[in-house]
């Protein structure tokens, strides 16, 4: 027996035979050309030919994804039809008379190169679609097949070098037990898409492909990131209890869908959902939402290269709003940084997230944010709408976009479109300098909503997306919980509430410390919701207040706070 480590990417436990996901050569033979026609409307032919398979591979993976999820393959399309990548692989065919594959390896390269050394976090996850797009394109000119994983006909786990999003997307879940990969990292798109298909993964082994052989038994530890190459009786006997355990506490989460989140000594919150359309509500749905606690509308830009009409917007929200039984915070447009759009261009800046981005980009773009703000407006009579500004830095920053609010609700009204009276108005706590001044901003705020992403890395100074310095993404750091628990204070001493929407809303180890410093609304993943549900239904909140008082308080390092919530409450994250 072999033992293997890796990154868990993807909760549960696997056991079965090795399939092994082997790349076909695709060594190219730089050879020249003479007629560069016929080279150029050969390349052309396989761009037509991959365009089909990239919809035919977003097709089948809307069977199992939500439309945000499927949207890579969108920009995969976008990348397939690239201006720049098509003069340039043309000028390298007609320039050095290379064949297609050569111009197309060359300039793909390049692109990688440049995408995965740039320092903004958009480009660099651009330089795997990249590369996944051109492999695909590369194939079909040399006539190769890709491994295709949607013909595996029995029960398997998967062993790669890495899975593309492609690979991902094309899993029969019923039959992929689990995957195993060379490289990767939790936030990659693969192990995103794993963790919502229920797929358990492992990452980062860099050994795997070289330590197992086809048809191995394997067995694969989604939850501490351990692999047993033909494991011994003992441990498959192990492992198929876990697997029976976890089985049953899935099955456990399922009949919490329609529990109330509340405490061992009745102290409620709420858990709601993340969602990025419309496509969304069944999701949430199935797992128990209370409501949507971020609605995230930027995905409504990036569907096609024209910015969305007043229209689509509206029949947008109020499917929303009429399909979910709770409140609905929709967050307006929240563009720059990593999210660019032709439709919006935005200015070439030495660092984006730091510059024109969501409220910024709105005050410079007015007529694009009044459009969506009078969508939001005829649209809140369907339901229970909260409507929240992101990268709020000043009060007088507030102030603005609610002025703009309220001057779109009174045009409505005076050409006689019926408008709610009962939307709140909030915005989310993401900049440290509002965290700090939430005393402030409480007075004239309706509600605050927590984004811990952007709040940890501006707190930090340090871009959650480098690998070089990822130490630095720190949740549980007591600064981190300084600033959530003085958001919190400051809003109920005016009587407001406040809710958080980043990744930590739906981590296991912040579960007693978000309860215990009063956080009111927990907004997450869809698929995180029972499982938080479940914990939260275990803690008794006094106790959890004195453990987050404790961590506030007398701590001074995350790893502090992590050990005190292990020791105090059991949960192990």
């Amino acid at each position: 027996m072999t033992n293997v480590k890796g990154i868990a990417a993807s909760s549960g436990y696997a056991i079965a035979k090795a399939y092994k996901l082997d790349m076909p050569d695709l060594t190219v033979t730089r050879t020249t050309v003479e007629d560069t026609e016929a080279e150029i409307a050969l390349y052309n032919k396989s761009v037509a030919a991959v365009k089909l398979e990239i919809a035919a591979i977003k097709e089948a993976a809307t069977k199992n994804l939500s439309e945000e999820e499927a949207a890579v393959f969108d920009a995969h399309a976008q990348i397939l039809e690239d201006p720049e990548l098509q003069s340039q692989v043309e000028a390298k065919i007609n320039d050095e008379k290379l064949c297609a594959p050569a111009a197309l390896e060359d300039v793909a390269n390049l692109f990688i190169t440049m995408f995965s050394s740039m320092d903004d976090a958009y480009f660099k996850e651009r330089a795997a679609d990249v590369r996944d797009v051109t492999t695909r394109l590369k194939a079909n000119l040399l006539g190769k097949s890709l491994p295709n994983p949607a013909l595996i006909d029995e029960e398997v786990v998967i062993i790669a070098h890495d899975l593309t999003p492609s690979d991902t997307a094309q899993l029969n879940k019923n039959l992929v037990r689990g995957f195993i990969t060379d490289i990767g990292g939790r936030t990659s798109h693969s192990a995103i898409l794993a963790r919502s298909m229920e797929i358990p993964a492992v990452v980062a082994t860099n050994v795997i492909t070289e330590t197992v052989n086809d048809g191995d038994m394997v067995v694969l530890d989604g939850l501490t990131g351990d692999v047993f190459v033909n494991p011994d009786e003992e441990t498959v006997s192990t492992y198929e209890a876990k697997r029976k355990e976890f089985e049953d506490y899935k099955a456990e989460l399922k009949t919490l869908k329609t529990a109330e989140s509340v405490s061992t000594d009745g102290h409620k919150v709420l858990l709601v959902a993340n969602i990025g359309s419309p496509n969304d509500i069944e999701a949430i749905k199935q797992n128990g939402a209370e409501g949507v606690g971020l609605f995230r509308t930027e995905f409504l830009y990036m569907e096609s290269d024209e910015l969305p009409t007043e229209d689509s917007q509206y029949e947008a929200y109020k499917t929303v709003l009429e399909n979910v039984n709770g409140p609905v915070v929709v967050r307006t447009m929240d563009i720059g940084g990593d999210k660019k759009l032709k439709a919006l261009p935005v200015p070439e800046e030495m660092n984006p997230f730091l510059g024109v981005r969501a409220i910024r980009l709105c005050f410079q773009r007015e007529e694009v944010f009044r459009t969506q703000l009078r969508a939001l407006l005829r649209a809140s009579v369907y339901g229970d709408l909260k409507i929240m500004f992101p990268m709020i830095a000043t009060v007088e920053e507030f102030k603005k976009a609610k002025g703009i609010l309220l001057d779109e609700k009174a045009k409505l009204e005076a050409e006689g479109v019926k408008v709610s009276d009962s939307i709140e108005v909030g915005i989310m706590i993401e900049i440290p300098a509002a965290a700090v001044l939430a005393d402030q901003f409480a007075k004239v705020v309706d509600f605050f909503s927590i984004g811990t992403n952007d709040l940890i890395q501006y707190t930090f100074a340090a871009d959650r997306m480098s690998s070089t310095i990822n130490y630095l993404y720190q949740p549980f750091n007591p600064s981190i919980l300084r600033l959530v628990k003085n958001t919190i204070d400051a809003s109920h001493r005016e009587g407001k509430w406040t809710g958080m929407c980043g990744e930590m809303a739906g981590e296991a180890l912040a579960a007693p410390l978000l309860l215990g410093l009063g956080l009111d609304e927990f907004s997450m993943s869809a698929t995180s919701i029972l499982a938080q549900r479940k914990r939260i239904r275990e803690l008794s909140y006094e106790e959890s207040k004195k453990v987050a008082e404790k961590a506030t308080t007398e701590l001074s390092t995350m790893e502090e706070v992590v050990e005190l919530v292990k020791a105090e409450t059991g949960i192990e994250g």
